[in-house]
């Protein structure tokens, strides 16, 4: 199964001069694309764009939430996780523990022959009156 590392980075906020862009709306697509392309040529995949709450300080007792938007990539990562099946000796010539084998079939056992009692529903009189006792 393949990893990930994600990159979330902030979408942009003001549109900047575009080569043959018109409108404001061309403009920021521009500078929108413009994060995307970057992001790609170093390695990332866009997955989405949020708009997430970000709760900042106002003055010395106040917050407010402010929303931000943001762009979501990912690129997989090389696993990083050693085999547990590795070599039998260290370096130095020294034999490494081995596991146990155990036994082919486990048995469950024998089920306990005496019957459970009941807790009494009160301790109030329970040293009073012994329990009768069964004749054998």
């Amino acid at each position: 199964m393949p990893r990930y590392e994600y990159k979330v980075v902030p979408a942009p906020q003001k549109s900047g001069k575009a080569k043959g862009a018109k409108t404001a709306e061309d403009r920021f697509a521009a500078s929108v694309e413009q994060v995307l392309n970057q992001m790609g040529q170093d390695g990332w995949e866009y997955q989405r764009a949020e708009l997430l709450p970000s709760e900042e300080r106002t003055g010395l007792t106040g917050s407010t939430v402010n929303w931000r938007n943001v762009l979501v990539f990912r690129r997989e990562i090389e696993p990083s996780f050693v085999s547990t099946r590795g070599p039998t000796e260290t370096p130095e010539g020294v034999p490494l523990a081995q596991p146990v084998p155990g036994p082919e079939m486990v048995v469950a056992p024998a089920p306990i022959a005496e019957e459970v009692k009941e807790p009494p529903l009160s301790l109030k009189g329970s040293e009073a009156a012994p329990e009768p006792q069964e004749k054998p």
